[in-house]
């Protein structure tokens, strides 16, 4: 027989049909009446929370009738801004102009939450990602004086401006603001979780580090440097100068509020409507800048 001539049937595999993935769906267990009950038990949370800041601003707005009923009203019924012109007649009879306070205010605030950000960033990318001896032990001890309050240095800080020679200045406020530990400890476990890899690929490239530090680093950061910004704003507007500031033309905004505010019954008023002035500005500084930090926290997950 030819070779020509042969005729070969070979049946051809069939191939398998590759199972399709179904979809998943995925269902809530919680009935109707489970998600009714937690937006009721939400909702009193949020109101247990909000009931300070509605308080502060009914107060601001109540006379002096309305502040010492019993038992006390939430909702004023008779507002009124006679204690906001109260409190403004009484700036003016100070002798140190009251746009001296807020710039004071305004200076221990930005220079003293800039440097802290600086010096905690700093501090913390050597902790994170360069392996040297010690440095578990310095982080114990940075993890050691959270637990310390204000309080317990101020003595300590005090012998040490005094020293230094800066006590009664702008550095006395500033300079000890710069080296807080809770900075440095939200900072160091941020850049924990950067990846190492992006570190040693920018080292490869010839890149120093400070360049990493700036270009790799705190991009890669932004929700830890956003939450310290808010928490260091908020810690140090609230400052009188305490022990340290002894001349009236360096005193913040706050001291001199607090001054016009504690004259006895009569000035409660005053003093609802400096609790009210006090709340405004870091209320309204997080309003503003939560919602980039939310947004960089959610897009903030990096993997090796």
């Amino acid at each position: 027989m030819n070779y020509e001539e042969e005729n070969i049937l070979v049946e051809e595999p069939k191939k398998k049909k590759e199972p399709k993935l179904a979809k998943r769906t995925k269902k809530l267990n919680r009935s109707t009446g489970g998600t009714v009950a937690l937006f009721i038990f939400l909702a009193l949370i949020a109101a247990a929370m909000g009931m300070p800041m509605v308080m502060t601003i009914m107060n601001a707005l109540k006379p002096l009738d309305e502040i010492f009923l019993f038992p006390p009203r939430i909702i004023v019924r008779n507002p009124t801004f006679s204690n906001f012109s109260d409190l403004m007649i009484l700036m003016q009879q100070s002798w140190v102009p009251f746009s001296r306070y807020v710039l004071n205010s305004f200076i221990f605030v930005g220079f003293g939450t800039l440097g802290h950000l600086l010096v905690a960033s700093l501090a913390a990318y050597p902790l994170a990602k360069n392996k040297f001896p010690g440095a578990a032990i310095l982080f114990s001890m940075v993890v050691l004086a959270l637990m310390f309050t204000g309080d317990v240095t101020a003595i300590p800080n005090f012998l040490i401006i005094t020293a230094l020679g800066i006590n009664n200045t702008y550095l006395a406020i500033i300079l000890p603001a710069f080296s807080g530990a809770l900075g440095l400890y939200l900072m160091r476990q941020f850049m924990e979780q950067v990846p190492d890899s992006l570190v040693e690929s920018a080292r490869l490239d010839g890149a120093n580090e400070f360049y990493i530090w700036g270009k790799i680093i705190m991009p890669n950061v932004k929700p830890a440097w956003l939450t310290l910004i808010i928490l260091q704003f908020q810690i140090m507007w609230g400052g009188t100068g305490g022990i340290f500031i002894r001349s009236e033309q360096l005193r913040p905004l706050p001291f001199a509020l607090s001054m016009l505010g504690g004259g006895g019954v009569y000035r409660a008023g005053v003093a609802a409507a400096v609790g009210l002035i006090m709340m405004i500005v870091p209320v309204t500084f997080f309003i503003l800048s939560q919602a980039q930090m939310i947004e960089t926290m959610a897009t903030s997950g990096m993997k090796d």
